[in-house]
């Protein structure tokens, strides 16, 4: 018979622990199905602030990295400056050397030819209004030297006519110094 007790208290005590255990599933299905609910309540809720929270992030490190965008590109930006410094130095000392005029020397050239071309001009328009003068007198000088000339020279006389007697005492004299220049 203890036997039969032992058996059927442990029957018993099987069925109460089974029902216990039914039971407090069943309270965590509820306390699951709550806080589901809850969850649906303030899901909405909570799924808001979270997106605020994640723009306010977002935006604060945006900022950052903009203001360390800033700082790199300006550091860049000189260290570009002073490369491009030094970039050019080095051209302009090999141009140098090889003989090639800078930009500088160009425009030297350039307006000292704009000035000679100035002073050639003014001298080319001297030249040919003095030109004009001169062919002007010229033109002006010969009437008048012919006029002057006609007054300063002699007047030419006809000449006389010589004798017959003078031709044939000149004809032997003529004949004579002709035959020694033979001789």
């Amino acid at each position: 018979m203890a036997k039969k007790l032992k058996a059927l208290a442990g029957a018993v005590a099987d069925n109460q622990f089974a029902a216990t255990v039914k039971e407090s599933a069943h309270q965590i299905w509820l306390a699951g199905l709550g806080a589901f609910a809850k969850a649906q309540e303030e899901g909405n809720k909570v799924f808001d602030a979270l997106v605020k929270e994640g723009e306010s992030i977002q935006a604060r490190t945006r900022k950052v990295a903009d203001e360390k965008i800033a700082e790199v590109a300006g550091r860049a930006a000189g260290t570009w400056d002073r490369l491009e410094t030094v970039f050019e130095e080095r051209v302009a000392r090999a141009l140098g050397t090889l003989g090639v005029p800078t930009k500088k020397d160009i425009d030297k050239l350039s307006k000292r030819v704009a000035e000679l071309t100035a002073v050639v001009q003014q001298l080319t328009e001297a030249q040919e209004g003095t030109a004009k003068k001169v062919a002007t007198k010229a033109a002006a000088v010969p009437a008048t030297v012919k006029a002057v000339a006609a007054k300063a020279a002699p007047a030419k006389k006809p000449a006389a006519a010589k004798s017959v007697a003078v031709k044939k005492a000149a004809e032997p004299a003529d004949a004579a110094a002709g035959a020694a220049a033979a001789a």
